[in-house]
């Protein structure tokens, strides 16, 4: 009867895990949303009719800040060079890290953080000096500022390093210098190829509609604009579609518990038929019979329940906090779990308690 209430207790304790641990991931998306904001847009080149790669104009950073409810702008454009440890290393090993020249506003307009030392300012945007993103730093190896990386045909200091940018996941893979210098020492020609947006949040939508339009009045149709954002809540649910998955994998748990309860029950009545024989024959109904093994078929099933969702709610907690998130356990959940045991409970149970209330007294009795 253990082994059979541990099967319902795995199977409640996989369900109630796989909704927690996601909805605990969707809580924490929901809070770095609300701590990073949705009204950040994005505008990049898209292509000409002719299916080439088009250009933003150099002047699109300053046609966008002059459009009414924008609050902070800022543009980075790709520049046609990497970024390596030392000049040893042979120009094609890149390690996935772009160089792109920043203005000044950058950090603003992304609400980013330095992590160690300084970011670009009007002196340093025109010196060969350098700022890392936190995974380009990662991937160069550089722990501090001061040190020199080598870039295009010379080096570069590293004033600063990047904490993690959620919303812009390309910042963080970057080496990011001044456009002054860039256009000096490493052949930059001035377009921009991404700009950051910031507007007020009922706004977001009317500013949408007119950026392209106001960065290329041309030819607005060769401009893209996004929300980063967006992107955060698509991966939210396509880990919807895997817990989906796994709440497939618990239910499944749930039915093979549900059988073996129904299995220690059918098993049960076999090896107490004297005792049903004897109730019956001291004056139990075949009702009072049926209600017992059906009582007892969903107390089983019950102690599977509260166990599997104590241990569902435990490895909830244990994996939100393990990874800084907080833990969350919907009270539906809880819910759903206690009426599915019940259900399984009363499914597995009736066929035993039918055929427990079905023996003849005198048969059971004499049953040896």
């Amino acid at each position: 009867m253990i082994l059979s209430a541990l099967g319902i207790a795995i199977g409640i304790a996989t369900m109630i895990a796989v909704i927690g641990i996601s909805s605990s991931s969707r809580e924490q998306l929901l809070r770095q949303l609300d701590r990073l904001g949705t009204n950040l847009l994005t505008v990049s080149p898209g292509q000409t009719v002719f299916g080439e790669e088009a250009r933003l104009p150099t002047t699109a950073l300053d046609m966008v800040e002059r459009i009414g409810p924008v609050r902070t702008a800022s543009a980075t454009g790709d520049v046609d060079t990497s970024v390596r440890r030392t000049d040893r290393i042979p120009e094609a090993v890149t390690g996935g890290i772009s160089v792109q020249a920043a203005t000044g506003g950058l950090l603003t307009t992304l609400e980013g953080g330095v992590a160690k030392g300084t970011w670009l300012n009007a002196a340093t945007e025109r010196q060969p000096a350098v700022v890392l993103g936190s995974k380009a730093a990662e991937r160069l190896g550089v722990t501090r500022t001061g040190v020199r990386v080598w870039m295009g045909d010379r080096w570069f200091t590293v004033i600063g390093i990047l904490e993690p940018m959620p919303l812009a996941p390309e910042i963080e893979r970057s080496a990011l210098v001044g456009f002054p210098v860039a256009e000096r020492l490493l052949g930059f020609d001035g377009h921009p190829t991404t700009i950051y947006e910031r507007s007020a949040e009922e706004a977001v939508e009317a500013v949408r509609a007119v950026l392209p339009r106001t960065v290329n009045p041309e030819n607005p149709n060769e401009v893209e604009v996004s929300r980063p954002s967006d992107a955060l809540a698509a991966r939210a649910a396509a880990a919807g579609a895997f817990t989906n998955l796994l709440l497939g994998l618990g239910a499944v748990a749930l039915l093979v518990g549900g059988v073996g309860v129904a299995n220690t029950m059918v098993i049960s009545v076999l090896e107490r038929r004297r005792e049903i024989g004897l109730r019956r024959s001291l004056g139990a109904t075949r009702g009072q019979v049926r209600v017992q093994f059906l009582a007892e078929s969903l107390l089983l099933s019950a102690l599977g329940g509260v166990a599997g969702t104590a241990l569902g709610a435990l490895a909830t907690a244990g994996y939100a906090v393990s990874r800084d998130w907080p833990p969350v356990v919907p009270p539906w959940a809880v819910g759903g779990a206690v009426g599915a045991t019940l259900l399984i409970g009363t499914v597995a149970g009736i066929y035993p308690a039918m055929r427990a209330a079905r023996m003849s007294p005198t048969a059971a009795l004499s049953t040896s």
